[in-house]
């Protein structure tokens, strides 16, 4: 054997030990990416029908009245009946008919079975042009707005994580339950036999 070779062999198993070693209390990952600073994720919400997740704060009817002039108004018009966006209320009855000169009308009002959804969808996607940008209170209150406009609460009504959580919407029982996937049979005694994917064919 060479002393090139020899040398050339020393020096790839230094490589290695360093490379080994210096990957030793490290946890696995991609590659790409950063963990999250602390608070940084904060501003993130994760809002469940039942009102967990929702977060502190409150707004009323009249405080959603502005805010909704102020942010929604131009995409879902003055009276909520849509415009450059989907319309938000109105509709109630449309989802279940048969007559085919009425179209379903899916709204707010009509088709989103829980509150909270309102309160998550505003707060991560809307206004249109900077989402995020409402605090708490604002998403609360224009939240409050909106289910007055539609009926659905008084409108004297004030909104906070214990109130939105048990308004009751008008399509609440309008949903079949879908028990998939833990009523689906164990993967041996059904059909398909494997999770593996398939090859494509030639």
């Amino acid at each position: 054997m060479s002393s090139t070779t020899e040398r050339v062999r020393g020096v790839a198993a230094v490589a290695l030990l360093c490379a080994a070693s210096a990957t030793a209390g490290q946890t696995p990952g991609y590659g790409i990416g950063t963990r999250p600073a602390p608070g940084e994720l904060d501003r993130f919400v994760a809002v469940l029908p039942d009102g967990r997740g929702l977060p502190p704060g409150s707004g009323s009817v009249e405080q959603g009245k502005v805010v909704y002039q102020q942010q929604c108004v131009a995409c879902h018009g003055e009276t909520l009946q849509g415009g450059l966006a989907d319309r938000l209320i109105g509709g109630r009855g449309t989802l279940a008919n048969n007559d085919s000169a009425k179209p379903p009308m899916k709204t707010i009002e009509s088709y989103w079975p829980y509150a909270t959804t309102i309160f998550d969808y505003v707060k991560r996607a809307m206004p249109f042009a900077s989402p995020g940008s409402l605090s708490d209170d604002q998403v609360y209150a224009v939240t409050a707005f909106i289910l007055s406009e539609a009926k659905i609460v008084p409108p004297d009504s004030v909104l906070d994580a214990s109130t939105l959580a048990a308004v009751k919407m008008p399509n609440r029982d309008g949903f079949i339950p879908d028990p998939r996937p833990d009523k689906l049979p164990p993967i041996d005694k059904s059909p398909h036999k494997s999770l593996a994917i398939a090859p494509p064919t030639k």
